[in-house]
């Protein structure tokens, strides 16, 4: 394919929200394909949390401590980049006031059926999660953030707009990758091999073949790019967090997980 048909079909213009554009339309395709992180829960889930007994992860299989979360009755809480069924009808159930910010209507389609299913308050809200403007300082009590800020290209701003929100005492628990990851070619990585291809920082716009794109474009998947451990970590700490939490976790389904810790888990303090 010539240079300049590459940009045409691949660049968008290097803007924002053009990317943000793109990945909001391959989640809801996501949805249609039945991804598990687009499964909602089940009525005999959200029954249970209304009994006291639930979990949830920020990562692919570590419950999060249930000594991380502040008293949920009565707590603002924002899911934040977190649709899909999962996270926000459990939380409202355990007894906390919960906003689902996302970027995909058709995640927060499965928040909204399953609120309307099993008789739960919650609100859905569209939106970039490094945009937060619609809430006013102070406005929550716990951010849940699973891993989802590697579907955008820069992530300094999440953190300085949840530190926003937050009133004082409030927690943060955040998922997200191990940068490392984006060093393997991960089409060699299914078929179970290790093979170095990538520096970093990576990103699936700059990285990846032309055919790679395209595929990826055909199959409806996100558009994604590696952040740092100063970003992820210490984009927390100078956002004025305080961290009080972490934990590692793996992927179980690729050869990486046998490997070395895929996630990275954290909680982190607004004091």
């Amino acid at each position: 394919m010539a240079p300049c048909a590459y940009q045409l079909l691949f660049d968008y213009n290097l803007r924002m929200d053009s990317y943000s554009e793109y990945n909001r339309k391959a989640w809801d395709r996501q949805v249609a394909n039945g991804n598990p992180w687009t499964q909602p829960v089940s009525t005999e889930q959200t029954d249970a949390a209304r009994r006291g007994d639930w979990s949830l992860v920020l990562t692919p299989t570590i419950p999060v401590p249930r000594n991380w979360y502040p008293p949920l009755t009565g707590a603002d809480v924002l899911c934040l980049a977190s649709g899909g069924g999962q996270q926000g009808p459990i939380l409202a159930a355990a007894g906390a006031n919960v906003t689902v910010y996302d970027n995909s209507p058709a995640q927060l389609a499965r928040d909204e059926e399953v609120a309307q299913r099993d008789g739960l308050q919650l609100r859905s809200v569209l939106g970039d999660m490094r945009d937060l403007s619609l809430f006013p300082d102070g406005s929550f009590d716990l951010i849940f953030h699973p891993v989802s800020n590697v579907f955008i290209p820069d992530v300094l701003p999440v953190w300085r707009e949840a530190f926003r929100v937050l009133r004082r005492g409030g927690v943060l628990l955040a998922g997200f990758n191990n940068p490392v990851v984006y060093i393997f070619d991960l089409d060699k990585v299914d078929q179970g091999e290790l093979v170095v291809a990538h520096s970093l920082p990576y990103a699936d716009i700059k990285d990846m073949s032309a055919d790679q794109l395209r595929h990826m474009q055909e199959e409806g998947w996100p558009y994604e790019w590696s952040h740092s451990l100063d970003e992820q970590i210490g984009g927390q700490l100078a956002a004025g967090f305080v961290l009080t939490g972490l934990y590692e976790d793996i992927d179980p389904q690729t050869i990486l997980g046998q490997t070395l810790p895929t996630y990275i888990a954290t909680r982190a303090l607004k004091q």
